[in-house]
Parts: C-alpha cells; sequence; structure tokens
C-alpha cells in the first residue's frame, strides 16, 4: 500500500487489523513473519520504502511507509487499524511520536522496548490514555512478558510483599538493536527501585547468587525494565533485578561502565557492533533458552519463589508481542481497561504460559 493511498485503503483493511512499524528490522521481521504463520495480516510500516516494500512483496501483505517527524502526520497514517505494534527502536528515539498518533487517532499501542525512561514515560501517560480510551502495552516481548508475569504470580504467594527479586538467563547471543541499547545502558549508572522510586547504583555494585533450579549462578544487578513493570503490576516499592554474568564480567561492570562514558572507546565499540550480523539466526535461536526467577520477601521474613523456563529471547518475543495484540483487538467487552497497563495487568500472570515453549518449574 502506498503512502498516499493509507487512508483510501483503509476500509478494505479486516476487522481487528493493526500495524507493525519497524518491520524490516530484525525483530520486526521476526514478528512479521510469526503474525502470517499464526494467520495474521498486519500492515507492514517503517520509513525505508525499498525494505518495506520488499518484506510487504515477500509475505503478501500491506505496506505504509512513513517517518515519525509530526504525530499529527504518523495519526493519519493509522486509518483503519485498531493498534500499532512499535518494533523500531531505540525506543527513546521512536516511542513518543508513535503514542501521541496512537493518543490522537485513539489507536491502541504496544512495543517491545525494556527502556526505563521509556515505560516511565509511557506510564505517566495512564490518565490520557484512559481518556482516550486506549491501551498502551509497552514491553510485551522478552523485556518483560516472562519477568512481569514471574513477579505478579510471586508477589501473590505471600502477604504484603514489600521486596521483589528478579533474575534471568538469557541464552545465545543479541542481535545489533539489542547490543546498541546495551550499549546505552552501560553507559548509565544501574537502577533500581526503592520505597517506590527508581534509584541510581554503581555498575555491578549489587550481586547475588541466585538459586535457579538447575544450578545456582552468579548475577550482578542490571538496569531491567522491570523496575518499572513490576512495580506497577504489583505495587511492590522495592525492585531488583538480575542477570547471569561471568567473574570477568563482574570485574570489568564498572570500569567497562566508566570507559565508554569516552567518546573514543563508545564509537570503537559502535563500529564493532555495526559490523555484526544483524542477530541469532534460525539453529541458533531454536537451540537457546532462558530461564526466570522471581522471589518476593515481605516485613515477616516470609519467602516466596517462582521460576520458569522459556524459548529464546528473540523467539518469545516474536511470539508474545503477536500474541498480545491479538488478545487486545479480540476482546469485545471485557478486555483491559484503558490507560498504561503491563503485561501481567493486561492479561494476567497466566498470558506467558500460552507461549510457546514456555513452562512453570515451580508456580
Amino acid at each position: 500500500m502506498e503512502l498516499s493511498s493509507a487512508k483510501d485503503a483503509a476500509a478494505a483493511l479486516p476487522q481487528g487489523a493493526w500495524l507493525l512499524y519497524g518491520a524490516y528490522g530484525y525483530t520486526g521481521q521476526l514478528i512479521a513473519r510469526r503474525a502470517v504463520e499464526a494467520g495474521a495480516r498486519p500492515v507492514l510500516a517503517g520509513r525505508d520504502e525499498a525494505r518495506t516494500r520488499a518484506l510487504a512483496e515477500e509475505l503478501g501483505l500491506e505496506h505504509r511507509v512513513f517517518a515519525l517527524d509530526d504525530p499529527a502526520e504518523v495519526a493519519g497514517h493509522l486509518a483503519g487499524v485498531g493498534a500499532v505494534v512499535n518494533a523500531a527502536g531505540p525506543f527513546s528515539q521512536t516511542w513518543q511520536p508513535m503514542v501521541e498518533a496512537c493518543l490522537r487517532a485513539r489507536v491502541h499501542y504496544l512495543d517491545v522496548t525494556g527502556e526505563i525512561d521509556v515505560l516511565e514515560a509511557i506510564f505517566a501517560l495512564d490518565e490520557r490514555a484512559k481518556q482516550a480510551r486506549v491501551v498502551l502495552l509497552p514491553a510485551v516481548g522478552f523485556d518483560v512478558v516472562p519477568t512481569d508475569c514471574a513477579a505478579a504470580r510471586v508477589a501473590r504467594r505471600i502477604a504484603h510483599p514489600t521486596e521483589l527479586s528478579i533474575a534471568f538467563t538469557a541464552g545465545g547471543p543479541v542481535s545489533r538493536g539489542t547490543a546498541r541499547t546495551v550499549l546505552e545502558r552501560l553507559r548509565r549508572p544501574g537502577c533500581v527501585r526503592r520505597s517506590g522510586a527508581l534509584v541510581d547504583v554503581a555498575p555491578g555494585s549489587l550481586r547475588r547468587r541466585v538459586p535457579f533450579s538447575d544450578a545456582p549462578r552468579a548475577c550482578v544487578a542490571i538496569p531491567w525494565g522491570d523496575v518499572v513493570t513490576a512495580y506497577h503490576s504489583t505495587g511492590v516499592g522495592n525492585v531488583t533485578v538480575y542477570t547471569t554474568a561471568p567473574a570477568w564480567a563482574l570485574r570489568l561492570s564498572r570500569p567497562l561502565g566508566a570507559a565508554l562514558s569516552l567518546g573514543p572507546v563508545r564509537r570503537w565499540v559502535e563500529r564493532r557492533i555495526d559490523r555484526r550480523g544483524p542477530g541469532p539466526d534460525a539453529e541458533t535461536r531454536a537451540a537457546t533458552g532462558s530461564r526466570v526467577w522471581a522471589e518476593a520477601r515481605n516485613a515477616q521474613g516470609h519467602i516466596a519463589t517462582v521460576e520458569l523456563t522459556t524459548p529464546n529471547g528473540y523467539a518469545l518475543t516474536a511470539d508474545a508481542a503477536c500474541a498480545a495484540v491479538s488478545r487486545l483487538l479480540s476482546y469485545a467487552y471485557d478486555g483491559p481497561a484503558a490507560g498504561a497497563l503491563t503485561p501481567s495487568r493486561a492479561f494476567g500472570d497466566w498470558f506467558v504460559e500460552s507461549l510457546e515453549g514456555v513452562t512453570w518449574i515451580q508456580s
């Protein structure tokens, strides 16, 4: 579908149609292909005409080409769709114009970000979303569906939880886009939630040996999206997220963060990232997976834990994004209330177990 004919063709779109922005990126392509496998026919969109058209023609889908410079103009390109899935990162650059366009057009918004600042900003728009009768549903990928659902489930296991600890292993290499996001995170302090507020901590300063059921692992706290989403999902004001790391990475985490603040070092790393492949291939995704663990504690010293395993994070992201937008558009009158929501608040903590290859080890 050409840019000029988007509005004219809106009436021909099926009920429950949705638009995937950033469709030709690594994660966007995985979402598009998963959607087609599931029988959905999203409208593909992006700013690069040649790449958007090529993917749309390959998959036999409609497409639209537009940039995100003007929210009012973007809103015009959302004609005929009920929701947008934003897969165009870094989301710090794309969320605001797309969310603003969705609010104007009264179209639901979803994305696959895990960026803390982006999540905080989107949740601050809760009242506007309610007034527009729109659902804003960020982080419907590996950031943060399994960790958010685990946090929501474990928080119900004990009375009045006051502290959440979440840890995960990530199997397989990362995409270029993820590597760029990680690079940006490493340049900044770590982040946890304490007494309801986000608090910076020195990179690598918080460590823990997490008792995963297959084997305990050394972990380090990282600025992961759950410091925002778990708080909104559970109301627990103290949240720390950890991931596994080898000993050498723990030792280097602080000096590495400092080094990346230097322009020449950062540019050298950026060049190395740009030379790598777009992301893990299908064989690697099929051969790797992740494990998620969550613990809740209360003031009385009671402790509860849950644990689950998932497929490769990119495979889960594609599945979760398609499942989330499908569920959101399939509700008639009993769906999630309008507003800014986390995955577990929108669909319940059982949402993660509806995804392919997810298994609760301890639920």
